[in-house]
């Protein structure tokens, strides 16, 4: 059973990581993370304590044409306050402010593409939203565990109204 989600304003905000261009056929997520987290220390002025891994789409096409060889941008990355610098190796992402639909998702990591599904082949459609062109995201707090049938999430979708 699938959840509704909140719908929420999320404010504009800047963010350090590391990027990866890669597709769902070619997924490169966990050697993004085994970089990016031998070096998340040395990110200044985090403003919270949880992870974000965010997915940038040229646009909207991706979700209209889908096709596990097409690619994006995939980010292992953390809030900042400020910059007073950027590690080497890593980059600065802005987010802009914009709605979302944010799902509670509960389970192993591999299972949600099923939720996924969900929330673009059934709840989008009948909602009052239409996806919007902004960065997707994941944020991996406290109860983050990746394969523990436990694990949770919130997956932000960005939205606008129809």
């Amino acid at each position: 059973m699938f959840l509704e989600p909140r719908i929420e304003l999320f404010p504009t905000t800047k963010f350090v990581g590391k990027r990866v261009k890669m597709s769902l056929a070619v997924n490169k997520t966990q050697k993004l993370w085994q970089g990016f987290m031998p070096q998340i220390g040395q990110i200044q002025n985090r403003s919270r304590p949880e992870l974000f891994s965010i997915e940038v789409y040229e646009d909207i096409s991706f979700f209209e044409h889908f096709d596990l060889n097409n690619t994006f941008e995939k980010w292992a990355a953390v809030p900042v306050a400020g910059l007073n610098r950027i590690p080497n190796a890593m980059e600065l992402l802005e987010i802009p402010e914009g709605l979302y639909a944010v799902f509670l998702y509960k389970g192993r990591a591999s299972e949600a593409p099923k939720t996924y599904a969900y929330i673009f082949g059934t709840w989008i459609p009948n909602s009052g939203y239409l996806l919007d062109n902004r960065p997707h995201f994941a944020i991996m707090g406290e109860n983050y565990k990746n394969e523990d049938p436990e694990s949770e999430e919130e997956l932000w979708i960005p939205l606008r109204k129809r």
